[in-house]
């Protein structure tokens, strides 16, 4: 699967190696085992779901992530998405926020389980951020919002870099990149119609 994301997306060989090393059928539900590995993505409960591998790839690729990088997700879900980033800079850098207590708790096992132990995983509204843990060098939402969050922005650091799904909760979605300047605001750039769930709180 790996290898035949990066193929088609032009990923770089740091980010197919993240993919490889993360085992997607182990964050997918029982019933959806047989179909794990497939490029799409699967429903995991609580309405919502586990992203196709190549959006998970599309969206490292984007935030061209480095080890040591300390990074906030928006959106743990069933936690598929911060084991891969956690492989491009380290667990112990990546801060997860899951509105579903239920999901967050079986993100949160399941990574341990997997060795991922030291993802920070907490319940609450994404669109709060974690301030504790700030600054961050990259935060990205792995579900649609109208605009990024006016917290989640405060927290990146200068120079730092933002990737979400910008649009409405009912159209085709925009992920659109961005990178803050020293004064607080924001350079972006458009990469193209993608289709999330809607953040919530």
């Amino acid at each position: 699967m790996a290898e035949s994301v990066a193929r088609r997306t032009g990923v770089d060989d740091r980010v197919e190696a993240a993919l490889e090393a993360v085992p997607r059928h182990a964050f997918v539900p029982p019933a959806r085992q047989g179909t794990a590995y497939a490029d799409r993505p699967l429903p995991i409960g609580d309405d919502q779901t586990i992203s196709a591998p190549h959006m998970v790839a599309i969206m490292a690729d984007h935030l061209d992530l480095s080890p040591g990088d300390r990074v906030l997700e928006i959106g743990t879900g069933c936690g598929y998405h911060a084991a891969v980033t956690a492989e491009l800079v380290g667990p112990d850098c990546v801060y997860s926020v899951e509105y579903s207590t239920r999901l967050a708790e079986r993100a949160r096992d399941m990574l341990a389980d997997l060795g991922y132990d030291d993802i920070a995983v907490r319940v609450g509204d994404g669109r709060e951020g974690w301030p504790e843990h700030a600054p961050f060098d990259a935060a990205y939402l792995t579900c649609g919002a109208a605009d990024f969050p006016e917290a989640v922005v405060e927290q990146v650091r200068p120079g730092g870099r933002l990737l979400a799904p910008l649009g409405s909760d009912t159209g085709v979605q925009t992920l659109t990149y961005a990178r803050k300047r020293a004064d607080g605001s924001l350079e972006r750039r458009k990469e193209g119609g993608v289709r999330f769930v809607h953040i919530r709180g």
